[in-house]
C-alpha cells in the first residue's frame, strides 16, 4: 500500500507540473498575441538591388572598375606604368584616379616582388592613399622587420595593423578598405574625423580606426580642410609592386522617404 500511495503522489506531481507548464505557455501565447509590435517610425525606402560578384573579390554590379587588367585609362600619370598578363607594375611616379571619391569601399590586389631585395621600408614598398592624404601602407612584411605603424596594412605613422597576415613575397594579397571621410564645418573646423577599416587577405587588421590627420613621413599627422571627395593614389616607392583587380563602391546611407527625411 505504501508503494501505491507514493506512486500516486509522484503521478500527481507530474500532472501538476504538466498543467503548470501548459498554463504558462497559454499565458505567454496570449500575451504575445496582444502585444503591440515596435516600429521605428522611419519610413525607409527599398534598398537598391545589385548583383554580387561571381566569386570573392569580384566586383559587384554597382562597382566602378578602376583597373581590370587591360588598361589604366581611369588613372592620371600612368604613362610609365607597365601592364603584363592582367596586372600593372609601378614605374616612375605615383598615379591617381581621374575621379574623386569620398566615403567608399575599395578593393585592391597587390604583390611585392618575388625576388627579395632590401629590408625594412626598402622592401616592396608602396601605398594606397585615400583622398590623396590618408595612407594604408603596402610593404613586404613577411619576415621583414620595420616600425610597426609602417608595416603592411598600417595607417602610416599612425596605427599598426592588429595582426600581420602577409603572404610570402611574390604572392597576391588583397585589401578590402572601408573609408569614412572626415567632415569639416565652418572655417575649416573638423566636425568628424575620418575612419578606416581594412581587411587584408580576408582578415580584419584595422577596425574602424580613427584617422589622426593626413599621413606624413617627416611630421606628425594633422587635419587640413578639404572637399568631401578626393582622388585615390597608388604610390610608386622605387619598388616594382604589382596591382590587379581594383574597384571601388561609393557608400550611401539607406534611403529614407523624403517626407520623413525633411522632419
Amino acid at each position: 500500500m505504501f508503494g501505491i500511495r507514493e506512486g500516486n503522489k509522484a503521478a500527481a506531481r507530474t500532472v501538476a507540473t504538466i498543467v503548470a507548464v501548459c498554463a504558462w505557455v497559454a499565458f505567454a501565447t496570449s500575451t504575445s498575441a496582444f502585444a503591440k509590435e515596435y516600429e521605428s517610425g522611419i519610413k525607409w525606402l527599398e534598398p537598391k538591388v545589385i548583383e554580387p560578384g561571381e566569386k570573392c573579390g569580384d566586383p559587384p554590379s554597382d562597382a566602378i572598375i578602376l583597373f581590370d587588367g587591360k588598361d589604366l585609362s581611369k588613372w592620371v600619370g600612368a604613362e610609365k606604368w607597365e601592364i603584363h598578363d592582367g596586372y600593372a607594375v609601378g614605374h616612375g611616379h605615383d598615379i591617381k584616379t581621374k575621379e574623386a571619391f569620398g566615403d567608399c569601399q575599395l578593393h585592391i590586389e597587390w604583390a611585392t616582388p618575388s625576388k627579395v631585395s632590401g629590408s625594412g621600408q626598402g622592401r616592396g614598398n608602396s601605398g594606397v592613399y585615400l583622398m590623396e592624404k590618408y595612407e594604408v601602407q603596402i610593404l613586404d612584411s613577411y619576415g621583414n622587420k620595420t616600425y610597426f605603424d609602417g608595416q603592411a596594412a598600417g595607417i602610416y605613422k599612425q596605427h599598426p595593423p592588429m595582426v600581420n597576415c602577409c603572404r610570402k613575397p611574390g604572392e597576391w594579397q588583397t585589401y578590402d578598405i572601408v573609408f569614412n571621410a572626415p567632415r569639416f564645418g565652418e572655417a575649416g573646423r573638423l566636425v568628424k574625423p575620418g575612419y578606416v577599416t581594412v581587411l587584408q587577405n580576408g582578415v580584419l587588421v584595422q577596425n574602424h580606426t580613427e584617422l589622426l590627420g593626413s599621413t606624413y613621413y617627416d611630421q606628425p599627422p594633422k587635419y587640413e580642410p578639404h572637399p568631401l571627395k578626393g582622388r585615390i593614389v597608388l604610390q610608386y616607392h622605387h619598388n616594382a609592386v604589382r596591382f590587379r583587380n581594383i574597384w571601388v563602391r561609393e557608400i550611401h546611407e539607406p534611403p529614407i522617404a523624403s517626407e520623413h527625411a525633411s522632419k
